[in-house]
């Protein structure tokens, strides 16, 4: 009999984990609620795969061996209740790729901010060292996709704790936690020690040979560290003091500290510039140095890495206002690191969906460095009432042409506007990229 696998929701990871079932014998039925995308429904009719879209046959459901649900169906969905209740196995689709993976390795990096760039610098680092390797997960393929498609011996898989709250046996030879802030909450029951927990999650099944890279200046990280006991071996990265092992910065050089060598880099040459860049080079470069890479080739992959599209990445500049794009910066933390890198004055374009976001720790810095927020976003009083006795102008608008107008006309020369939300975007674009697209298009109509 073959094993019956079915498939909720037919994004990246469903059509990713459709397509690795099929290639291992599964029979495979895929189930989505909405329409499915033409490129994804493309996929299935190649790979000869059974679905349905826009709505849910539950008697197709019931008789699941395991069902894959998507990361963006949430516990409380009434189909996964009722999956739950009749004792059929959810599992994840890292979890899936994971069991079908071979004996490749694998680097996990997950963390509220920072964990898209520490993956690419990763996977930059790892391919510069000449490693038959793959970057998957949240960015790019699906891990399923990837392993079923173009299997390799190393993969940099970006894993959201949404991706970890249904794993069994995912077990990475080298994961790493960038930082835990407030974020997602609204899945997690609004209690944040759910969301930590989750978190957590990554090295669960780890194993005194693997490896834990995790910010010892992170202290909700270290907070749980202390009140539970890990396997793995820990490589700690810090700002505040020199280690015995591990990755620290101290009179602006890096120190990468790992079994009985030393390199040191001076933080000039990198090129990925701010604080929270510099936690992101030395996670990546302490995860790169775990599975075995050449301190010289992680020297040569930071001095030569470009950042990414939507992460402060630099738009144009137009009568001596600089535009910079940041839409990736999804949460309240993401901003503050933006906000903390910044040497001119700021207009900030702040708002969106709100995920039950606490800006007190924004108030410093905006007192400091913003001159006027535009809010772009169809529900902005809780900015209006976080920043109304900070920032004297406050403007709401409701798309990015009239944000960006709105910022040009209060800037003046030698002033930035920062696109940096703390916020999702489902409110008024498709995601964090359609609204950094719409941005920058913006400041070209300019």
């Amino acid at each position: 009999m073959k094993k019956r696998i079915v498939i909720l929701g037919a994004g990246e990871s469903g059509i990713g984990t459709a397509m690795l079932a099929k290639k291992n014998g599964y029979d495979v039925f895929v189930s989505d609620g909405a329409k499915i995308k033409d490129n994804y429904k493309a996929d299935l009719l190649h790979n000869e795969i059974d679905f349905e879209e826009g709505f849910h046959t539950e008697e197709k459901i019931w008789n699941a061996d395991v069902v894959m649900k998507s990361p963006g169906i949430p516990e409380k969905n009434e189909l996964v209740k009722k999956i739950r209740s009749k004792k059929i196995e959810i599992i994840s689709e890292i979890e899936f790729a994971y069991q079908h993976k071979g004996n490749s390795k694998i680097i996990a990096i997950t963390g509220s901010n920072g964990k898209t760039t520490t993956t690419s610098l990763t996977y930059h680092i790892c391919k510069l060292a000449g490693e038959d390797c793959a970057m998957v997960g949240n960015i790019g393929f699906s891990f399923a996709r990837q392993v079923a498609e173009d299997p390799k011996k190393l993969y940099i898989v970006e894993v959201s704790s949404f991706q970890l709250d249904d794993i069994k046996t995912f077990r990475p030879d080298v994961a790493v936690i960038t930082n835990i802030t407030e974020d997602h909450l609204d899945r997690y029951e609004y209690n944040i020690n759910n969301y930590i927990k989750s978190k957590f999650r990554i090295i669960e099944n780890q194993t005194a040979d693997d490896v834990f890279v995790y910010n010892m200046d992170d202290k909700t990280t270290t907070d749980y560290l202390q009140q539970h006991l890990v396997k793995p071996k820990t490589a700690p990265i810090t700002m505040s003091k020199e280690l015995p092992e591990g990755a620290y910065l101290s009179n602006a050089a890096l120190h990468l500290k790992w079994k009985g060598e030393d390199m040191q880099m001076s933080v000039d040459d990198f090129t990925l510039k701010g604080k929270h860049n510099q936690y992101n080079s030395m996670a990546a470069s302490m995860a790169s140095t775990a599975v075995g890479i050449r301190k010289e080739k992680i020297r040569e992959s930071l001095q030569t890495f470009e950042s990414l599209e939507h992460r402060m990445e630099p738009v144009a500049t137009i009568r001596g206002v600089e535009f910079i794009n940041d839409s990736k910066a999804t949460n309240v933390n993401s901003t503050w690191y933006a906000l903390e890198c910044m040497t001119k004055p700021v207009i900030l374009i702040l708002g969106g969906v709100d995920k039950g976001n606490d800006y007190d720790s924004m108030k410093e810095l905006v007192k400091e460095k913003v001159k006027a927020i535009v809010c772009m976003g169809t529900e902005n009083l809780k900015i209006h009432e976080a920043f109304g006795d900070i920032v004297s102008l406050i403007v709401n608008t409701e798309n990015a042409k009239d944000a960006v107008q709105s910022a040009f006309h209060f800037a003046t020369k030698g002033d930035v506007v920062l696109l940096s939300p703390a916020c999702a975007s489902f409110d008024l674009f498709k995601n964090y990229e359609d609204r950094g697209i719409q941005f920058k298009q913006a400041v070209k109509d300019l």
